[in-house]
């Protein structure tokens, strides 16, 4: 059963994550989970609700079928966690929406929390690492720091969503990347829209 890793931080677009999340947990995915405070911020301020009620909903339903999703939620400061070490493999680690704070460490090889670490491990390993900035504009420091990651292995996939499929709503557009991010997985989703 395949196995990712999906790290929120405090830059808005907590959408993204949380259709992530919910979108590879109907695939059977084990999909394991580390929030910053201020990522948790950010989701409560943007949806009304703590991370921990989305997991919990996704949780209770959201495999395939409608089964129970298996997801684990770490905390960002336990690097004790499985997730933080290389021999502990995943499929896959995305980091969604990924602050240019989080970039910065990432970019310096400064691990001051788990979604640091969860990010030099994924580089490290050779394993996909889907960094997803949402933030305009970039800064000179902001495009050297990601050309850095680029460079070290990572996909960068800005939250650009695309127009071409007609979305009618926002859910529709934030997974028009969401579905781009699962690309870069390698898992494929039939709802995907595809240019032809």
């Amino acid at each position: 059963m395949a196995r990712y890793l999906v790290c929120i931080t405090g830059a808005s677009g907590s959408i993204y994550p949380l259709r992530l999340i919910a979108a590879l947990a109907a695939k059977g995915a084990i999909v394991h989970t580390v929030c910053s405070p201020w990522g948790a911020r950010v989701v409560l301020e943007e949806t009304g609700r703590p991370i921990g009620y989305w997991l919990g909903k996704v949780r209770a339903s959201g495999g395939p079928s409608h089964r129970p999703a298996i997801i684990t939620y770490h905390s960002s400061e336990d690097f004790s966690a499985p997730v933080s070490s290389g021999s502990f493999r995943l499929d896959g680690t995305v980091i969604a929406p990924c602050s240019m704070g989080t970039v910065g460490s990432l970019a310096s090889g400064a691990t001051a929390n788990l979604i640091h670490r969860a990010g030099a491990v994924a580089l490290k390993e050779g394993w996909p690492l889907v960094v997803v900035p949402r933030e305009t504009p970039l800064s000179l420091i902001h495009i050297r720091s990601l050309q850095t990651l680029k460079e070290a292995g990572a996909i960068i996939l800005p939250a650009a969503p695309s127009f071409y499929s007609k979305p009618q709503t926002i859910e529709q557009l934030v997974d028009s990347v969401v579905y781009r991010i699962m690309d870069h997985l390698g898992v494929h989703n039939i709802h995907a829209y595809r240019w032809s």
